[in-house]
């Protein structure tokens, strides 16, 4: 076959739905090579859709309807029938059987599904940079963080970072060893970035106790050891008090509860 055949796509926002179906129904018709994809994005006027009737008028299409306004989809059916177009809405009818059984009024919005995209994918992302740059793996990430968590070990800084990063934060952790320098690029990014997390010196070694025992490891040595843990408070501490950033003690909060709080920081 060599006429030509147009599938027209319209729709209020991107189209990118319509497009999938329409690619998967064209691959039903392998007999016919010459089909003419078009798509009209953000068409949400009647003007807009006139324009696209007129255009259809000089072309054999088929009209794909993504429209989910529901006076501009009836209009629009009503239209491709007073034309005798071959058209089919690919969202009315789903969503008004959906609304009958669910008893709920649809929203009306173009767009969501690719918001809802958009928030997956920043949500991944922060994902994959806080495990990148957890527990002070690498401290260029310091630079591209929107959050830098400091604080010694066991103050809940690895779990946080993922809580928050499903918040679409992109978050650095750094442990705070009194014998470790703390990295140049902490003094380079603006401090409100940075919050301290502090734990009692009680909690910290019964949680570093346990971590030991669950790694078969003696808990005599210093690490849990309530002198050692003491001095690296009081290191942290001070440390966070010179880089003037906020200091949230975890040693009665909850993880939901201390993002909660950091969100909060963030935002004022």
């Amino acid at each position: 076959m060599d006429d030509q055949l147009s599938l027209y796509i319209i729709s209020d926002s991107l189209g990118e739905t319509a497009r999938v179906i329409a690619n998967a129904c064209m691959q039903q018709f392998p007999q016919h090579d010459n089909w003419q994809f078009e798509r009209f994005s953000y068409i949400n006027t009647k003007e807009l859709l006139d324009d696209v009737f007129e255009k259809a008028k000089t072309k054999n299409v088929c009209l794909m309807f993504s429209l989910v306004d529901d006076q501009l989809a009836n209009y629009a059916q009503e239209r491709s029938e007073e034309e005798n177009f071959v058209y089919v809405d690919l969202l009315s009818n789903v969503i008004k059987a959906m609304s009958k059984i669910s008893g709920l009024s649809p929203l009306g919005q173009p767009g969501l599904l690719r918001k809802l995209d958009r928030d997956y994918f920043r949500r991944v992302e922060a994902i994959e940079f806080a495990v990148k740059y957890d527990d002070g793996k690498d401290p260029r990430g310091i630079l591209l963080a929107d959050l830098v968590l400091l604080g010694i070990s066991r103050t809940s800084k690895t779990p946080l970072s993922m809580f928050l990063a499903d918040k679409h934060i992109k978050v650095v952790n750094i442990p705070l060893i009194p014998e470790v320098p703390l990295p140049k690029e902490i003094y380079e990014i603006d401090p409100k970035k940075i919050i301290g997390l502090t734990n009692s010196v009680e909690r910290l070694s019964q949680v570093r106790k346990e971590r030991l025992k669950s790694m078969g490891i003696s808990s005599s040595i210093s690490y849990a050891n309530a002198d050692r843990i003491y001095e690296e408070t009081n290191y942290a501490e001070e440390l966070m008090r010179q880089l003037k950033c906020p200091i949230i003690d975890v040693s009665d909060k909850a993880i939901e509860e201390t993002a909660t709080i950091i969100l909060e920081i963030l935002e004022r």
